[in-house]
């Protein structure tokens, strides 16, 4: 097997996880739309489009994984940093597939929000801020832009401090006696949601760096 077609599959891969990623930012955005527009069919689009998700996300790691077996078996000279991009298809595909997760758990949650006469501002910012990353992340790894990958990995800490904020609200009304308890947990559920998002988006930029420079800064 010729190194040229080792580069079309691995560039096939990569192309297809792009494509992933994209459906995936359309998830994140809809589950967040879902709850602010009190919208029941988002909510159920987002739900239903995980199945696909999960369907890439099984055949793409088989598929990468027979590339590396194929590689294995043959004396074919690629690049190293063809096979960092081989290793950091199959990671960013798990990190992808866990935001699609994530974004059913916060369409599953519309309604309990439904009882909330309007999220906090709090939340709104917070939510935007996690669309930009998801959107920056994506956008780092299809153009292997190494400045954006940083603002991703700059992003965490703001991230951390939205949570902390709403949290903290939130248990301040439900001890006011002016939200319920119920709605109150559903809200800072979707807040560490949001979190989490922006945790795997760190991954991805990590990773990122990583394809790009041959440098680990994970720890």
């Amino acid at each position: 097997m010729a190194k040229a077609e080792f580069e079309q599959r691995i560039e096939r891969l990569k192309a297809e996880l792009m494509n992933q990623g994209r459906l995936v930012e359309r998830m994140v955005e809809s589950a967040i739309d879902s709850v602010f527009e009190r919208d029941s069919d988002k909510a159920a689009w987002v739900i239903a489009e995980d199945a696909t998700i999960d369907r890439a996300d099984v055949e793409l790691e088989k598929r990468a994984v027979r590339l590396l077996w194929d590689i294995a078996g043959v004396s074919v000279d690629l690049d190293e940093s063809r096979i960092r991009m081989l290793l950091t298809i199959v990671k960013i595909n798990n990190e992808l597939e866990r935001i699609a997760d994530i974004s059913v758990n916060i369409a599953a949650q519309l309604p309990t929000l439904l009882e909330l006469p309007a999220p906090p501002t709090t939340f709104r910012v917070m939510a935007n801020s996690i669309i930009g990353i998801v959107r920056d992340a994506n956008t780092a790894f299809e153009t292997m832009d190494i400045p954006t990958a940083r603002s991703v990995l700059a992003s965490d800490d703001l991230v951390d401090a939205f949570e902390l904020k709403i949290l903290r609200e939130a248990q301040e009304k439900v001890a006011r006696g002016q939200t319920p308890v119920d709605v109150a947990f559903g809200l800072m559920r979707v807040a560490t949601d949001l979190e989490r998002m922006g945790d795997h988006c760190t991954n991805i930029a990590e990773q990122v760096i990583y394809v790009a420079t041959g440098a680990i800064v994970r720890h």
